[in-house]
């Protein structure tokens, strides 16, 4: 057989079982849940933030962090909304390199998924616990979503995984935001596409079972870049990028709450993560600029952690991205700071 079974891992279930979520969290997550979806449907004229590091690599780091986000986020709540990243699951081109918290609890280990299930749920339990923020987390896999449908309030669709059909179903049956990105190759109608298969619904095969679904009316898009044949990186993230989306969304009436997020990183920064405190104040200029793309452009995505720049694996520098790099603190509190007088 070319499939060896290692372990059989928990259900959903049994998860749960082993780590519930708290009355508190709970409540938390209900009262973000209604303050995040006001933002998609326009009861709210509040900004989105997405913001974290590239990958929840160290759980004590994670929470670190997000501490620290959380003052922040008081000071600028009547402005901006903050939804800190969280991702346990981090895709590789090549298949090759640390793949998140989920499938290595300890990035010098094996995998384990068995354990990487318990440190995945545990870590988005006790950031909300302790800072009373809700996470977003990417859905690199379908299958994992009843292991944290109680406990995340977003989730995003990356670029490799946003043209299979199985990612589209399965935010279908979402209640949360769900960004997708546009592919690698910047095609925005297969972004669009997505879009438009995440708000319908479906019925298909789902964790053993035929399911059904109601559609996600708060899917949407991201625009993060793209890369052409040549390899060179190209950005999606200025005013005509904007417009044309913009434009898209008026060809489609059938999609409810028209809504993009810009990722400040990635293709849009050509992969120099200093460069998104630059590309965020453009967005800015441009949403001021027009009053349709005002109401357009809900919000950013940033890679922030606590030190800037990324370090190899063993390295063990506190608070350092182990895969891309990401702005420091000092930076991102800067960057918050001057969004809230911006906006």
């Amino acid at each position: 057989m070319s499939f060896k079974f290692i372990q059989e891992v928990m259900s959903p279930e049994e998860l749960k079982g082993l780590l519930p979520i708290s009355d508190y969290a709970a409540k938390v997550k209900t009262e973000r849940d209604i303050q995040i979806r006001k933002i998609f449907t326009g009861e709210s004229d509040k900004f989105l933030v997405i913001i974290g590091p590239c990958s929840a690599d160290n759980e004590e780091a994670v929470l670190d962090y997000m501490s620290r986000l959380t003052k922040i986020a008081e000071k600028i709540s009547d402005k901006i909304l903050i939804i800190p990243r969280i991702y346990t699951n981090k895709p590789r081109t090549t298949g090759e390199g640390y793949k998140g918290i989920l499938s290595q609890p300890d990035p010098e280990k094996k995998p384990d998924f068995h354990e990487g299930l318990l440190a995945m749920r545990r870590l988005h339990l006790r950031a909300i616990d302790t800072t009373g923020l809700t996470a977003a987390d990417e859905m690199l896999y379908p299958e994992n979503w009843p292991y944290v449908e109680d406990i995340l309030s977003y989730v995003a669709v990356g670029a490799r995984s946003v043209e299979d059909q199985q990612h589209r179903l399965t935010i279908s049956g979402m209640d949360i935001p769900a960004g997708m990105k546009n592919p690698t190759s910047g095609a925005l109608s297969v972004m669009m596409n997505s879009v438009v298969a995440a708000q319908g619904s479906h019925t298909f095969l789902y964790r053993k079972y035929e399911v059904e679904t109601s559609g996600n009316p708060l899917a949407h898009t991201i625009l993060r870049g793209a890369t052409n044949k040549h390899n060179q990186n190209i950005a999606n993230y200025h005013y005509e990028d904007l417009m044309r989306v913009l434009e898209m969304y008026a060809e489609r009436p059938q999609l409810k709450n028209p809504a993009c997020i810009v990722d400040a990183n990635h293709s849009n920064s050509n992969k120099q993560y200093t460069e998104q405190p630059r590309i965020v104040r453009e967005v800015l200029h441009s949403r001021r600029m027009n009053a349709d793309l005002h109401k357009l452009i809900k919000g950013v995505m940033v890679e922030s952690y606590i030190e800037p720049g990324c370090q190899k694996v063993g390295e063990h520098i506190y608070g350092k991205s182990i895969t891309d790099p990401c702005l420091g603190w000092e930076i991102t509190e800067k960057l918050l700071l001057e969004m809230a007088e911006i906006l």
